[in-house]
């Protein structure tokens, strides 16, 4: 069940690069393809490094 501003999972993990705000640095990470409570799609994961929440913004689905 999704609650209202959560979002759901659509895809296994994957690689992505984001930036990770605590490290200020570029990361790769591992993290699951989301989609937004408005829509948009994500990647979301942990950064290697220091543990914290990354997020990237993905382009829009076809």
């Amino acid at each position: 069940m999704v609650r209202s501003g959560q979002s759901k999972e659509t895809e296994p993990m994957a690689t992505h690069e984001g930036y990770c705000v605590k490290c200020r640095e570029k990361r790769e990470f591992e993290g699951t393809e989301v989609e937004l409570a408005n829509g948009r799609r994500a990647a979301q994961g942990l950064c290697p490094v220091c543990g914290t929440k990354m997020n990237r913004m993905l382009g829009a689905k076809k």
